[in-house]
C-alpha cells in the first residue's frame, strides 16, 4: 500500500481529536467510577444539567452529541441513585424534563473539582495565550461539524 493511500495518523485531525478524547474519557471514567460511583457519561449529564437545568433528554443529546440510548441509560442510572429527577414538561405534557436534585448538585460540586484539576494538568504544558488559541480553534472546528456531516460523497 502506498503512502498516499494511507492516513498519516500523526496529522489527520479527526483521528488526533478522537484518540485524545478516547484516552481522556477512559481516564475520567476510571477516576470518577473509583471515587464517585459514576462514569464519564453520567458526569457529562450532571455537568450539562448544572449549566442548563430542567431540560429534555433530546436537548442533552443535541448539545453534547451523544446518542439517545447512552443518554437514556445514564439518566436512568442517575435518577435511580437520586441525583436527578424527571418531571412532565410544563410546556408540553408529551415530554419530560430532567433536573438535578440536591444530591446531584452536591455530587456535581465534588466531581467538578476533580474535572477542573484534570483539565489543569492537561493544559499545563500550554501558555495562557496558547490555551485561548486552542479554545478558539476548537470552537471554530465545532462550527464546521454540520458542514462535515452533511457531506455525502456520490462516488466514494
Amino acid at each position: 500500500m502506498s503512502a498516499e493511500s494511507q492516513l498519516n495518523l500523526t496529522r489527520y485531525v479527526p483521528a488526533l481529536l478522537n484518540f485524545l478524547s478516547n484516552k481522556l474519557s477512559a481516564g475520567a471514567s476510571q477516576c470518577y467510577r473509583k471515587h464517585f460511583g459514576i462514569g464519564v457519561v453520567e458526569w457529562r449529564m450532571l455537568s450539562m444539567l448544572a449549566v442548563e437545568n430542567d431540560i429534555t433528554a433530546n436537548r442533552i443529546c443535541q448539545t453534547i452529541g451523544l446518542d439517545k440510548s447512552a443518554v437514556s441509560r445514564s439518566l436512568q442510572s442517575l435518577e435511580a441513585a437520586g441525583h436527578i429527577r424527571s418531571q412532565v414538561d410544563s410546556t408540553d405534557a408529551r415530554r419530560y424534563t430532567v433536573s438535578l436534585t440536591d444530591s446531584g448538585i452536591a455530587l456535581h460540586e465534588r466531581v467538578l473539582k476533580v474535572a477542573l484539576e484534570r483539565e489543569r494538568r492537561l493544559l499545563s504544558g500550554l501558555s495562557a495565550s496558547e490555551v485561548d488559541t486552542l479554545v478558539e480553534l476548537l470552537g471554530r472546528l465545532h462550527c464546521q461539524v454540520a458542514n462535515v456531516n452533511e457531506y455525502d460523497p456520490v462516488d466514494a
